[in-house]
């Protein structure tokens, strides 16, 4: 009885879609031309309002994130708006809470700031974890997410080809939005 229904049903829908979709030719890829990225990147929102004197840390590690990555764009959070991260400085070491994928907060440590760790790098290390990113220790200088490990005369802020890819996957991916709980403290 249910086959029925559905095969009644089948005319009216392939019509539909055909009636959608009139005129409109879609063409394959050149293979000489590279796929373009077309899909709008999810817009992960940061407050840095308790950031304090680390603001403007904060707004330039999020620009490198943005540069660095298509399937995700870190933005402030509009006025009245409830940001996806927030961003409170402490005394502590820096550390993130991480509730989900571009979910969580970051507590930016003034004592790896008061030690010599550059706070621009803390910054968007700290933001890698956001992006779903785990620490990479012991690390190079060349290797964001490995963190104090690179010495405090490491003031490389960007990522690596391999730490950007896995948030192009982790981002790419339907459903990539789920994810447990952690906490990275570096």
């Amino acid at each position: 009885m249910r086959s029925s229904k559905f095969v009644r049903a089948l005319p009216a829908a392939v019509t539909a879609v055909l009636a959608l979709t009139a005129g409109q030719a879609v063409a394959a890829p050149s293979s000489a031309a590279p796929a373009e990225h077309t899909a709008a990147a999810r817009v992960v929102t940061y407050d840095a309002g308790g950031a304090a004197e680390f603001k403007d840390a904060v707004s330039k590690g999020a620009a490198i994130w943005n540069e660095s990555v298509a399937n995700v764009e870190l933005k402030p959070a509009a006025s009245g708006q409830q940001a996806n991260v927030r961003i409170i400085a402490d005394n502590g070491w820096p550390r993130t809470l991480s509730t989900g994928l571009g979910r969580g907060t970051i507590y930016f440590g003034r004592q790896a700031v008061d030690e010599g760790y550059n706070t621009v790098r803390i910054s968007s290390h700290e933001l890698g974890h956001i992006l779903g990113l785990p620490d990479m220790k012991p690390g190079p200088c060349s290797s964001l997410m490995s963190g104090s490990t690179a010495g405090v005369s490491c003031t490389n802020p960007y990522p690596n080809t391999a730490e950007k890819a896995e948030v192009e996957d982790s981002f790419g991916l339907v459903g990539a939005v789920t994810a447990a709980p952690r906490m990275y403290r570096d």
